[in-house]
């Protein structure tokens, strides 16, 4: 729901900033007042393009602030959100600024976006009806989920998206051992000397490593020997540090005698050390006999890195990932000797899932189409009362070929209309007129609102071309719909304006040569004033105001 909307500088508005509650809000004002400019304003929140045409005379850049309440956290908007990375609670302020040299700047709760994503974002919040022909429900690839929305069968569209990727993975499944087969039986008599030529090697993961530890240490076994030996005299030739060790603990045991063990802790430092030495010695001695001189040694594990690395480049891969290779070589292999009865068995296995998607697919066609009679018979009874007796609606439900089938099953689903009875249907943005398209949108939104996703709905000149009866129907219809969501409507109409919840007047003035749009809100006796004066025109007669009490019902 649209909260609030604040505007800098766009085209006759220096400033304004307007709150807006739950129900109905209508707005009216004279022609040429700027109304238009006010929805220009809203509709640069939702991502509709910015021209620089529309930042104010002498000023150097515009700019919008809007803030909507989401609540329903179901709505499609939060897996938008959660897929942008975009940080959101119930409520959402989005700005937008332009400056003269066409730079904007867009931020979402803070977060600069680009225009694109708020294009995505903005139609999960506002859809205007009567002057953007390509959103929401006049854009035929939303019309498959409107009705499924409006059919409330989410288990089944769960089931048959399940169905469907279980059947797709399955022809998949099968698809890959035909073509494993085909390049398989090419490739046998390759396949089996590769098979044979690497077990025969045997790669093991890790082993390059090893290797080439081994090489280096052989390579260098002369220094090591050399080092170690080193090491061993410096412990126990010379200055033989086991003896010093034993010397200082019996040095140590001597004062201990004379302190009563004063010096416990020194000697049994002394001891580890004795421990540690002893064992250095041991592990040096061990380590001295373990070094290999065998060249024949050496020239094996040179070979064998050798025939690993030819390998490897034999097959593009690296050493690491032979044994995966061999694995490889050897499931082609086993396809191969599979033969045409696992081949047999995944197709059956297949189709025994295309079944099972197509049972389900042929169910939820037939709650669409038992949905459409429903929803077209709510709109053809909406239809008389707004003046389009003659006009009818139809959802058409067509077939997919196989190929086209997806995740929502096989059904193309179309909303089209007739203005009159010897017209063809045909969609509703290519068919009805500015007037009759609002109406017939007003018409499906009212049956369709429990089910929108949409927060907010405004309609711009619904009532354009109808007076009377007709306008009071539309006034009804709005504000029937109205119960479900936030309404704002662009009306000139008395009896449309008279079942506003709140009442919002565009004016006009100029002072010093400058003109300025404003935007107030009435109370109920500014109200009556309006709708008298929109009843009456340019002098308001006692007779207007009479009329107006009565349509507002005071």
């Amino acid at each position: 729901m649209l909260q609030s909307l604040s505007i800098r500088n766009v085209v006759l508005i220096d400033k304004l900033d307007l709150d807006f509650n739950p129900g109905l809000s209508v707005l009216t004002g004279e022609t040429g007042a700027g109304k238009s400019i006010l929805l220009d304003s809203l509709g640069l929140v939702i991502g509709n393009r910015a021209e620089t045409s529309l930042i104010r005379q002498g000023e150097d850049k515009l700019s919008v602030t809007a803030q909507f309440s989401v609540k329903d956290k179901t709505s499609p908007l939060w897996n938008l959100l959660n897929e942008y990375e975009l940080d959101a609670e119930e409520e959402i302020v989005v700005k937008r600024s332009l400056d003269r040299n066409g730079k904007g700047k867009i931020f979402f709760n803070d977060q600069p976006i680009s225009a694109k994503l708020l294009k995505e974002i903005g139609k999960y919040l506002v859809e205007v009806h009567g002057q953007f022909d390509n959103q929401g429900l006049l854009n035929p690839a939303n019309h498959r989920d409107v009705l499924d929305g409006y059919g409330n069968y989410a288990e089944l569209l769960a089931e048959v998206k399940e169905k469907f990727s279980v059947y797709k993975k399955a022809k998949a499944e099968r698809a890959e051992a035909e073509n494993n087969l085909s390049k398989a039986k090419t490739d046998e008599e390759n396949l089996r000397h590769w098979v044979d030529e690497l077990e025969k090697l045997n790669p093991v993961s890790g082993e390059e490593e090893e290797l080439s530890r081994r090489r280096l240490e052989m390579m260098n076994s002369e220094k090591i020997i050399e080092s170690l030996s080193y090491a061993y005299g410096a412990l126990t030739q010379g200055a033989d540090i086991q003896s010093a060790l034993r010397q200082a603990q019996s040095g140590i045991d001597r004062a201990n005698r004379i302190v009563d063990g004063k010096y416990d802790e020194i000697y049994a430092a002394l001891d580890r050390a004795l421990i540690e030495a002893s064992d250095a010695i041991n592990q040096i001695e061990e380590a001295s006999q373990n070094v290999s001189l065998n060249q024949n040694e050496l020239e094996n594990i040179e070979e064998r890195l050798f025939t690993l690395k030819s390998l490897a480049r034999k097959h593009q891969t690296t050493i690491e990932e032979l044994p995966g290779v061999l694995e490889d070589f050897r499931r082609r292999l086993n396809s191969i000797e599979l033969g045409e009865e696992g081949i047999f068995a995944l197709r059956r296995r297949e189709e025994e899932c295309r079944l099972e998607y197509l049972k389900s697919a042929n169910e939820l066609s037939a709650k669409r189409k038992a949905t459409a009679l429903v929803l077209d018979g709510k709109v053809m009874a909406e239809l008389p009362p707004l003046k389009m007796e003659k006009a009818k609606f139809v959802t058409i439900i067509e077939k997919m070929d196989e190929t086209s089938m997806n995740e929502t099953g096989f059904d193309n689903v179309y909303f089209t209309v007739a203005t009159n009875p010897n017209s063809p249907q045909g969609p509703i943005n290519k068919i009805a007129s500015g007037g009759e398209l609002a109406r017939f949108m007003l018409a499906l939104k009212v049956n369709l609102a429990q089910s929108s996703s949409v927060g907010t709905m405004i309609f711009d000149e619904v009532d354009a071309g109808v007076g009377g009866a007709t306008a009071q129907a539309v006034g009804e219809r709005l504000s029937r719909l109205a119960k479900d969501v936030q309404v704002l409507v662009v009306t000139h109409s008395p009896q449309v304006a008279s079942k506003g919840d709140n009442h919002f007047k565009v004016e006009k003035s100029t002072r010093d040569n400058v003109t300025t749009t404003t935007v107030r809100e009435l109370n109920t006796g500014e109200k009556a004033e309006e709708i008298a004066r929109m009843l009456a025109g340019e002098t308001i007669t006692d007779e207007a105001r009479a009329a107006a009490k009565v349509l507002i019902g005071c």
